[in-house]
């Protein structure tokens, strides 16, 4: 059963997906302040984290530096009423797996919690992804290909992860904006094939297959 923190202030909200989570099978803790939250989830072991960011002892944005600084990489999906573009761009570059505005409705949540614990449930080891001569650390957010370290950014990190978690599986542009910006994108902006360049570029091409009309896969060169 996966454990699972939320981090959330108000009791209404935080029961809510408590029990929902709790009905769907994952074992919630709830954590009404920034101090606690934070404490728990550098001394216990979650599966993923739930985080409000309008906490009221301290901004969720410093619970996470907080958290990520202690070398804790539990995901983290951030769910909050603070919906600017520069606030979602901000926690994704901080150290956040997936973004959430509030209100929000369960199902989605739910949604994006399995997608987030899937490697898990299906036994993967977490903490590096191999393939072939590439290999990615997830603990120190390192690239190794060939023995060489390959300097990626945060958002070219988490799109080759998002890749590489999917070998020889056709991902769409909106399943790469869903799982890597974890937020509604523009549907006509060139992001993910911008970001794919830029992999392609410092990783080489061979590794990622255009597939027209549909998107992109990931595969170990022959």
């Amino acid at each position: 059963m996966s454990r699972i923190l939320i981090i959330e202030d108000e009791e209404r909200i935080s029961s809510f997906i408590a029990k929902g989570l709790k009905a769907s099978g994952f074992q919630p803790t709830v954590a009404a302040t920034g101090l606690e939250g934070g404490s728990l989830a550098q001394a216990q072991d979650f599966e993923l984290i739930i985080l409000d960011l309008g906490l009221p002892d301290e901004d969720g944005f410093d619970v996470l530096k907080r958290i990520r600084g202690s070398h804790v990489d539990t995901p983290v999906i951030i769910l909050t009423a603070r919906t600017s573009i520069d606030d979602t761009v901000a926690g994704l570059e901080g150290g956040a797996d997936d973004y959430m505005a509030k209100p929000f409705r369960f199902e989605e949540l739910l949604a994006r919690v399995r997608l987030r614990l899937r490697p898990q449930a299906n036994g993967a080891d977490t903490h590096t992804l191999k393939a072939g001569s590439l290999e990615l650390d997830l603990g120190s957010r390192r690239a190794i290909l060939s023995g060489r370290e390959i300097d990626l950014s945060t958002r070219e990190f988490a799109l080759a992860e998002a890749f590489m978690r999917n070998p020889g599986h056709v991902l769409s542009r909106e399943q790469l904006l869903s799982r890597v910006w974890g937020y509604d994108f523009d549907p006509g902006s060139n992001v993910v094939d911008v970001y794919v360049r830029y992999l392609r570029n410092k990783l080489g091409a061979e590794w990622f297959t255009t597939v027209r009309g549909m998107g992109y896969r990931f595969e170990e060169p022959a």
